[in-house]
């Protein structure tokens, strides 16, 4: 009886975990993002798990058209997590929203540089984040990335 509960009880906790949609390899898809004029585009985003973390890997181009490469790990906990590399922001925090969305701020030396929605298709294989922020202009500015699953 022992065992049979025990399975039953390791059946019913795998079955709880299901893995998060957001996880994995994310490839930008041009044809369907409206990136702002003189905003970087992430080309791939790598979610892994990382201990008690998540592990954001960000690689792409400038608003110039250098190579930009970045790497973030935190909590989706919204409080602000450092991120290293040269990407147009220095910290992020991440809020989960619900299954398939979460909330982001970045900030660039202490001062808020975008906000967004970073939101999973219900059959998980695309990914779409949408941004609001001010420019060094101080021109207000929306943007859209849409992710294919890799």
């Amino acid at each position: 009886i022992t065992a049979v509960v025990t399975a039953l009880s390791f059946a019913a906790t795998v079955v709880c975990f299901a893995p998060n949609p957001q996880m994995g390899t994310w490839k930008l898809n041009e044809g369907k993002s409206k990136i702002a004029p003189g905003m970087g585009k992430n080309t791939t985003v790598i979610y892994s798990q990382q201990g008690d973390k998540i592990k954001v890997t960000v690689d792409g181009m400038d608003k110039d058209g250098k190579p930009t490469h970045g790497v973030w790990a935190g909590k989706w906990d919204g409080k602000a997590y450092k991120a290293t590399g040269n990407l147009a922001w220095d910290s992020a925090a991440y809020k989960v929203v619900d299954d398939y969305t979460n909330d982001i701020t970045t900030w660039k030396n202490g001062k808020v540089a975008w906000t967004g929605h970073i939101t999973v298709s219900k059959d998980g294989k695309s990914r779409t984040v949408t941004v609001n922020g001010t420019d060094a202009n101080g021109k207000k500015f929306t943007s859209r990335a849409v992710y294919d699953k890799a």
